[in-house]
């Protein structure tokens, strides 16, 4: 008896994969194998950097406190101590976003730990 394969499942399987690559350069949009490996690789990336994406926003709101803080004199890891010892928790992300656009307040906040 001749083999059967389910061509309807494995063709449609095929065509989302290479409906997913469209837009890609070259053979990888349009080569199954090529394809396939691309947006497989692909996926590797994106788990990746949903990670690292967190570690550049931290480093870059570090950057931002330390130039805000240094026109007042000091340096990051002082007023992260300061504001630990005065017991004010405000974090990164909020820090950064007042240097960046409330300099008053930012500035507020460096006096009251100073």
């Amino acid at each position: 008896m001749p083999r059967s394969v389910n061509h309807v499942a494995s063709r449609a399987k095929r065509k989302r994969i290479l409906k997913l690559t469209r837009g890609y350069y070259g053979a990888r949009k349009n080569v199954w194998t090529v394809a396939k490996n691309t947006w497989e690789k692909g996926l590797t990336y994106a788990f990746r950097d949903r990670r690292n994406k967190k570690r550049n926003f931290r480093a870059l709101w570090i950057q931002r406190i330390n130039a805000a803080v240094r026109l007042e004199g000091w340096s990051y890891s002082r007023l992260m101590g300061a504001l630990r010892d005065a017991g004010i928790e405000i974090n990164r992300k909020v820090l950064a976003d007042l240097a960046a656009n409330h300099p008053d307040a930012f500035k507020a906040i460096v006096e009251k730990v100073k």
